[in-house]
């Protein structure tokens, strides 16, 4: 099939030489020409423009948006409004809040098009391994990009789903990213408390090694620490600033207007967000407060 893929970043680049290297026909279009020229010379088809790649595309055109979450999402379609045929169909692949895409679907079905989602996983190492994707959207829509789906999963029958209307796919990787807030939050913390133990001269890099086979924690993300701390046992100039695509907080938020608790996935949250503090207003009170009410030692800036 032939697919017009706006926005080459990493994973839409990846994604794009994937479907190239599967036989599908792929143009795709970024602000930057050089990223575009790029790709042609892996055998993609370049777009000066997004009408020329709308103009490059036949009917019933498949246009997948891997830009990000947002304005740029609203702006793109916006665009397109004026380039596409009624019975077109745009595919947002990126981390669109799934509210987000409710609105949007309506909108641009408004407008005589088709919408749908797919809540994509597998990051920088999905050209290799292949992309988990959870896709959202009218069974129609899902059987026209089931080529392209297929070829970008890890196999034709495995990591893809249809796994409700549209709205459904983002709404699944949302809550995807929040368990991944919990995983990894966990591994640091366990790995944390054995470099600590003065007792024990653990190697952190080969208890990792270790727990990736047989262990009930196997997982890829354990196999990523193990690359982590294989390449940089002591973490030697990595600051401890964890930004957070705002996945996670919308699973924190869902959960409390749906009252289900998710203490593990909002307390992995705030260790994101308490990391970026650089003057933690809040610790600083504390020690006055011991100190007001016990006569407990402050540290000053500058003392030992």
């Amino acid at each position: 099939m032939k697919v017009g893929m706006i926005g080459l970043g990493k994973m839409g680049a990846n994604m794009t030489v994937r479907l190239v290297q599967a036989g599908h026909s792929v143009v795709g279009y970024a602000r930057t020409p050089a990223t575009v020229q790029s790709l042609v010379a892996q055998g993609a088809l370049g777009a000066s423009s997004l009408a020329d790649l709308v103009r490059q595309l036949p009917t019933p055109r498949v246009v997948w948006l891997m830009v990000p979450s947002g304005a740029p999402v609203d702006d793109t379609l916006t665009t397109l409004k004026g380039l596409l045929s009624p019975g077109d169909l745009v595919v947002d692949g990126g981390n669109s809040y799934y509210r987000d895409t409710l609105r949007r679907a309506a909108l641009v079905k408004s407008w005589g098009f088709r919408y749908m989602d797919v809540g994509t996983s597998g990051g920088i190492w999905g050209l290799q391994e292949g992309y988990s994707m959870m896709v959202g959207g009218d069974a129609a829509d899902v059987e026209l990009v089931r080529p392209a789906l297929e070829s970008l999963a890890p196999a034709a029958d495995k990591g893809w789903g249809h796994v409700g209307p549209v709205g459904a796919g983002h709404f699944v990787k949302m809550v995807h990213n929040g368990i991944e807030y919990g995983l990894m939050e966990a591994y640091a913390e366990g790995f944390a408390v054995m470099k600590a133990k003065p007792d024990f001269p653990i190697d952190l890099h080969q208890v990792a090694q270790i727990w990736r086979y047989g262990s009930v924690v196997r997982s890829w993300l354990l196999e990523l620490t193990e690359e982590a701390l294989l390449e940089n046992p002591t973490l030697d100039g990595i600051l401890p600033w964890v930004v957070d695509s705002g996945e996670g907080r919308w699973t924190v938020i869902e959960g409390l207007d749906l009252n289900v608790p998710t203490p593990v996935i909002s307390l992995s949250l705030e260790a994101r967000i308490r990391s970026r503090e650089e003057d933690p207003f809040a610790e600083r009170l504390l020690a006055m407060m011991r100190n007001k009410f016990g006569g407990h030692a402050v540290k000053k800036e500058g003392a030992p």
